[in-house]
């Protein structure tokens, strides 16, 4: 029998797919505290140059939480582009090229960010693939035991994962308590892009000139700096990218139940990513980077209607591809036996 850890639960072809878990590490809620802490107390002088490389080397992680951080610190004010590599401390001054250690964000070196509470995050990306590749094929229970035996983690962690993915969508607390698998066949699907249609624009029309100019240019900048690099994104910064305009953008919407009513359509904003990766496609990922851009170049101008014609369209063409990966993924694949679903 093969190794549990390593199994897919859906298989191509009616063989296992071979692939290895994406590390969605989200130490950057850590990672950013530290570095907000080290700016506000002057560690970090203004101008100081932040490199993502040498952080991830500090933090002991890897560079995507790092680059969360730093966007997030960016968004802040807190940090800065400039005409270099890297993000400048502050909004001004000269780059001041200095060793960044460990003491400026009073750590050890040797220390590992990542808090006992933060094991679940670094699983979430492989047990959330599994969840949606199944739910395609129906509605099966996700024994929380079983979960935590195949993780080798405690059933406190098991259950976090439970509860995020709850959050977003894809199980559901059911009878006696039990958690179920929430089915996306091909008409949930399109019921949820049509719920998105509706909302989203009506979203952004209020949010529009209530989102800080530096908060839009930094992420343009980080649109630009993805369109660049021409697919060398990695899964995490590219679902950061997707949720900054699918979320963030709109939650400065003056309506708060429109951006609540949205989140019951998370499951499908963070599904197309493992269809495409589970039917092998070259590249991985559609560019969406560059209508993204053209939205956030509309909001700039605060041309409302002109945004929302771009925001519908960009909807449209999603909802197209989605159909598509779905009708495809299901004429591939089947089901095949995982430990944790029953």
């Amino acid at each position: 029998m093969a190794d549990r850890r390593g199994d897919l639960t859906v298989a191509r072809n009616g063989k296992r797919a071979e692939g290895g878990g994406v590390d969605r590490t989200p130490a950057y809620a850590s990672i950013t505290e530290r570095l907000r802490r080290g700016i506000e107390s002057g560690s970090l002088p203004e101008g100081a140059v932040l490199l993502e490389g040498p952080l991830a080397s500090i933090f002991g992680s890897s560079r995507s939480p790092v680059k969360q951080a730093l966007a997030r610190l960016e968004e802040e004010g807190l940090l800065s582009r400039f005409d270099g590599r890297g993000l400048l401390v502050g909004t001004a001054g000269e780059p001041i090229r200095l060793k960044i250690t460990a003491e400026m964000f009073d750590m050890d070196a040797a220390a590992m960010p990542a808090a006992k509470h933060f094991a679940w995050q670094s699983l979430y990306y492989d047990f959330e693939r599994e969840v949606i590749l199944r739910s395609v094929f129906g509605r099966f229970r996700v024994n929380e035991l079983a979960l935590a035996r195949h993780f080798n983690v405690g059933r406190t962690v098991a259950r976090d994962l439970l509860i995020h993915a709850q959050q977003v969508g894809i199980v559901a607390k059911g009878e006696k308590s039990h958690w179920w698998i929430v089915p996306l066949d091909e008409a949930r699907f399109q019921d949820l892009y049509d719920l998105r249609m509706l909302l989203e624009p009506a979203a952004l029309e209020t949010a529009v000139g209530a989102i800080p100019t530096p908060v839009l240019s930094a992420m343009a900048g980080r649109l630009e700096d993805g369109i660049n690099r021409a697919g060398d994104a990695g899964i995490a910064e590219l679902d950061v990218l997707e949720e900054e305009l699918h979320i963030g953008c709109l939650s400065y919407g003056r309506n708060p139940e429109i951006v609540e009513a949205l989140k019951r359509t998370r499951c499908i904003l963070v599904s197309g990513k493992h269809f495409q990766v589970a039917l092998q496609r070259q590249p991985f990922f559609d560019s969406f980077m560059e209508e993204h851009l053209e939205i956030l170049q509309a909001i700039g101008r605060q041309d409302v209607n002109g945004a929302k014609h771009l925001l519908r369209a960009h909807l449209e063409a999603s909802s197209e591809k989605a159909a598509e990966r779905l009708a495809a993924f299901r004429a591939t694949h089947q089901v095949s036996p995982t430990s944790y679903f029953v």
